[in-house]
């Protein structure tokens, strides 16, 4: 008897949805894959698993774990379940196309009306199946979700019941691994959708303007007014479009609603997040439809307006006290055009780079021609992580950010940014947006050495590191200053006072102090003292290998703040090396810069002005 071949699913969307669908499709004997466009959430996926906490508690290993969907082709897919955001859903749908084979069957896995129709615009309405889905969770790490509430069973159909039999096929195989899901025909799955959606729309833009939990919100007389006029204004609309709900709909639909946790559901958190909500799907569905039909829908459409304006201006840098005085400040300061305001850029499409190094964490925003918007930097040691919010909270209140790239050390501990890239593929991105051909960068940053090669189309051809830990970086850079007493704000212009040729001979911080010392105390001045320490890391970036007879530039924290040195550089190899505009940042541009091109690219937008850097 031939083997039974396992049922194929790939899961684009690893967010708490996903998840749970992951997790469970697995224990139900399918083979599973997942898209996670993160990379660092990705990796941490592959090495420990998927881990589902509280209402449902069960660990999964998954070895199959891609960033791009296309790498998903080979797989050949008998489901694609779709669990992402609205917002990235035409996108993935247009990579997705790719896939398309007679046997797939494609699933919204979304809240929202007529979320089923972005993948009906690729796939068409009978290889489309939706599924209404009734529980929930909060992501509490990148591979973890916390599972809030499961109201079973779940709704699963084909939008014209052209294939009722994968709606039922899929639905046993849930509801075997005790996540209750009801195959249904395409009449009531319009039923069920408009139910679930109208449930949605009556407490999670409230949750997001208020800053209640769906509990707190259920828990005060005034809101719970505002919550069934809500409903009954949606009632009203679903009505017209032939939706038929029991006569006790309304009662129904509170009672469920008090059963809601002590949490925030999805839409709140994106709002109160800044980042891009569904709003259009959820009230604004129901007031589009409600105009259909010359129904007032005036608390959905009140609702819809206000979430589009809390997610389009930056309500943050206009509450007075602490939190918009802080907002403001970080606007002020990191702001490249003085004189733009906070609605400048919010119709611009932007990105946004993070270099998260070892001793600061810089962040650049640039728009679609690659023009720097904003730069900031922030300590790295430090455990202030509300300083870090501080700074998100404003680039994305006053910024449109399309797509975001995290470089740098912390890179594979940050999981907040769309991609991750290294810093050697960034520093090369950010200097070859200016300077395009073959050339070397040499970056010196806080902990290491670096010496980048590009060739003519701009690619790393090669890259060297410094050898032995700290010795001649920027954290050594400041020890040494610090015990001779200098100033490090002072210490390049005192060096260019000084003809001194020596250097340290030693590069461990610790005999490099004790012979900093005896200089001291032999009496030298500190402008020699200031060129001796310079000398010693120029003598250390001259013993490694720049290719002749090709540009060389220099970025890193360290020139941008000790442009001496690339005097003595000049000299040891005999050429004009040039300092990039804004050394510090470079990196975190041309993490913004390769998140442009990444944008694009999944987008399938052509736009001239990225041509040129492909990384």
């Amino acid at each position: 008897m031939a083997k039974k071949t396992k049922i194929k699913v790939g899961v684009i969307g690893v967010g708490p949805v996903g998840m749970i669908l992951a997790v469970k499709l697995q224990e139900a004997g399918c083979e599973v894959v997942l898209c996670e466009v993160n990379e660092t959430k990705a990796e941490k996926i592959k090495n420990e698993g998927l881990i589902l906490e509280n209402v449902i508690e069960q660990k999964a290993p998954f070895n199959q774990v891609y960033t791009s969907i296309a790498d998903l082709a080979p797989f050949d897919a008998d489901y694609l379940i779709f669990s992402l955001k609205t917002t990235h859903t035409p996108a993935a749908v247009k990579q997705a196309l790719a896939l398309n084979t007679e046997k797939l069957t494609v699933i919204s896995a979304q809240n929202g009306i007529d979320t089923e129709q972005l993948l009906v615009e690729g796939f068409g309405e009978s290889k489309t199946l939706r599924l209404v889905v009734n529980f929930a969770g909060n992501t509490i790490a990148p591979n973890v979700t916390k599972v809030t509430f499961f109201t079973p069973p779940n709704y699963l159909g084909s939008i014209n019941d052209a294939r009722a039999d994968k709606a039922k096929e899929l639905a046993s195989l849930l509801t075997a691994v005790n996540l209750d899901t009801k195959a249904i025909d395409s009449f009531e799955l319009l039923n069920r959708t408009w139910e679930k959606t109208i449930l949605n729309a009556s407490l999670s833009p409230l949750c997001g303007v208020s800053r209640l939990t769906m509990a707190e919100a259920m828990a005060d007389k005034d809101t719970v007014e505002l919550i069934e006029q809500v409903i009954a204004e949606g009632i009203l609309v679903a009505e017209a479009e032939k939706i038929k709900f029991p006569d006790d709909f309304l009662r129904q639909c509170m009672r469920y609603l008090k059963k809601g946790g002590d949490h925030f559901p999805s839409l709140a958190v994106d709002l109160i997040n800044n980042r891009p909500t569904e709003i259009d799907f959820f009230n604004g569905k129901i007031v589009e439809y409600g105009r259909k039909h010359y129904i007032r829908t005036s608390l959905n459409l009140a609702f819809t307006n206000m979430v589009k304006a809390m997610t389009n201006k930056n309500i943050i840098s206009r509450i007075p006290g602490a939190a918009g005085d802080v907002n403001r400040k970080i606007l002020d300061k990191g702001l490249i055009n003085k004189g733009a305001t906070s609605v400048t850029y919010k119709n611009v499409d932007c990105f946004l780079g993070i270099d998260l190094g070892s001793s600061y964490a810089k962040f650049t925003v640039i728009d679609d021609k690659g023009n720097a918007l904003f730069r900031y930097f922030l300590p790295t040691m430090t455990n202030d992580k509300q300083a870090f919010k501080n700074v998100m909270s404003t680039i994305t209140s006053n910024f449109n950010v399309k797509y975001s790239c995290a470089t740098g050390y912390g890179r594979k501990h940050f999981a907040e940014t769309d991609i991750v890239k290294t810093e050697i593929n960034c520093g090369a991105a950010g200097v070859s947006h200016y300077y395009s051909g073959e050339k070397n960068i040499i970056d010196i940053g806080g902990e290491d050495i670096k010496i980048i090669r590009c060739d003519k189309e701009n690619n790393v051809e090669n890259f060297y590191m410094n050898d032995k830990c700290a010795a001649g970086t920027g954290s050594f850079l400041a020890e040494i200053a610090e015990r001779a007493g200098i100033n490090i704000a002072d210490m390049s212009s005192l060096a260019s006072l000084s003809k001194y040729d020596k250097e340290l001979n030693s590069f461990c911080t610790v005999f490099a102090k004790t012979e900093i010392m005896n200089w001291v105390f032999d009496g030298m001045k500190l402008e020699d003292i200031a060129r001796g320490i310079y000398n010693s890391i120029a003598n250390k970036v001259a013993k490694m290998r720049l290719d002749p007879g090709i540009p060389t530039y220099m970025i890193g924290g360290v020139i941008a703040h000790h442009p001496y040195l690339k005097e003595l550089l000049n000299e040891k190899f005999n050429k004009d090396i040039k300092i990039v505009d804004a050394p510090q940042h470079i990196v975190s541009f041309g993490a913004a810069v390769i998140a442009m091109q990444q944008y694009y690219k999944l987008n399938k937008i052509d736009n001239k002005e990225i041509e040129k850097v492909e990384n």
